[in-house]
């Protein structure tokens, strides 16, 4: 109950303003297509409501509606959860363990990082996502996980709906030549026949939602279990990259150490637990965090001072040895590369053969760093 509040009672009306992005524009518009569709094909064409069947089909395509709008406002409008302007620790002496942000003139508390777009420390961030206009973090992160995978049951069941459509209005109208194949369509004929015929206008729109749907199902369905792999991990992905680079300095070094990931309470269902509780509201208060008895409450923001400290771990120059135009999406870079772009809004950065950059953190494609100009960097994202 105290979720649903917080999405109506808006704490300021200009987080309205975070519908007027192109990600939710484009994200609201595939729902509204999809589910606007499907309930018309499915009461025109296919499964007619005076039917029990079809009257089951229709509220349940009403019910993937709901929840997927409910989520998706949600993980928008509730918000990631910010760490408190001047925040410090309780103990003061801790404070030497923790990296001090100039922009919120705040600690930055465990697990926490300053996200550029929002302007503030998001506790827990895993990532700024664009289709919900705010941060993935420590309040939003089971409603995000959530509307990924309602949102491809949901298309699963509308392409199931758009394909029976057109495979049943278009089954006596079209010959392919399969004479000796008798199918029984006595189900399919409508009695008496629907009011609005199903025409080529209705055929194009069916074919472009059944497009939507699959392509839908497929890319957001990807996200979920990304997502659902480092939440079992009790990981972000931000916390994924730093155990990465902690491992790689181990190795450069050749340390007799092992970093333990402090975070991960030993079993999948307990991982699952810190995200999703049956109240709806995660556990902990997103400043203090359960911690393996053989890890230190701040180990993790040790390892990140350690690798600021690490200029190696920080930063790779490497010298740029073809041009690249700073498309988003460039496809004479390769087929993978194409599909493999990332889902940011930080800028893709132009350069030129010889140039140099310091790549900070890297895919297997793409990598995020600054381009060295003659007396300053230019940060965004490389191919």
């Amino acid at each position: 109950m105290g979720t649903f509040c917080s999405v109506v009672k808006f704490e300021n009306l200009q987080e309205l303003k975070r519908l007027c992005h192109w990600g939710p524009i484009i994200a609201l518009g595939v729902i509204a297509i999809c589910s606007t569709m499907a309930m018309i094909d499915s009461v025109l064409w296919y499964w007619p409501l005076h039917t029990t069947g079809g009257s089951v089909n229709f509220i349940m395509l009403i019910n993937w509606t709901v929840m997927i709008l409910y989520n998706y406002f949600n993980a928008m409008f509730v918000g990631p959860g910010f760490v408190p302007l001047g925040w410090k620790p309780k103990n003061s002496q801790d404070s030497v363990y923790l990296q001090y942000c100039k922009v919120c003139q705040a600690y930055k508390a465990p697990r926490s990082h300053h996200c550029r777009k929002c302007n503030r420390c998001v506790m827990k961030m895993d990532h700024h996502c664009p289709w919900i206009n705010n941060c993935c973090g420590y309040q939003n992160h089971a409603s995000f996980t959530l509307f990924l995978l309602l949102a491809p049951l949901g298309c699963i069941h509308a392409a199931f709906i758009f394909v029976m459509t057109m495979y049943t209005q278009l089954y006596n109208r079209l010959s392919f030549g399969w004479n000796t194949v008798k199918i029984d369509m006595s189900a399919t004929r409508r009695d008496p026949l629907p009011i609005i015929p199903f025409g080529l206008a209705a055929f194009a729109a069916t074919l472009f939602a059944l497009g939507l749907a699959l392509g839908t199902t497929i890319a957001v369905g990807m996200l979920f279990f990304i997502q659902m792999k480092i939440i079992l991990r009790n990981k972000t992905s931000i916390e994924s990259w730093i155990e990465e680079k902690a491992k790689d300095r181990i190795q450069y070094y050749q340390l007799d150490d092992d970093f333990v990931f402090p975070y991960d309470m030993g079993s999948r269902w307990k991982n699952f637990k810190q995200v999703f509780t049956w109240s709806g509201v995660p556990e902990g208060d997103g400043l203090d965090w359960p911690v393996r008895e053989d890890c230190h409450q701040y180990s993790l923001t040790i390892e990140q001072l350690k690798q600021k400290a690490d200029k190696r771990v920080r930063s790779v120059r490497y010298k740029v040895i073809e041009d690249y135009s700073g498309t988003c999406c460039p496809l004479n870079r390769g087929i993978k590369t194409f599909f493999t772009s990332p889902c940011t809004e930080e800028p893709r950065i132009r350069l030129q053969k010889g140039e140099f950059i310091l790549a900070t953190r890297g895919l297997r494609y793409w990598l995020y760093g600054d381009k060295i100009l003659d007396d300053s960097v230019l940060e965004g994202t490389l191919v």
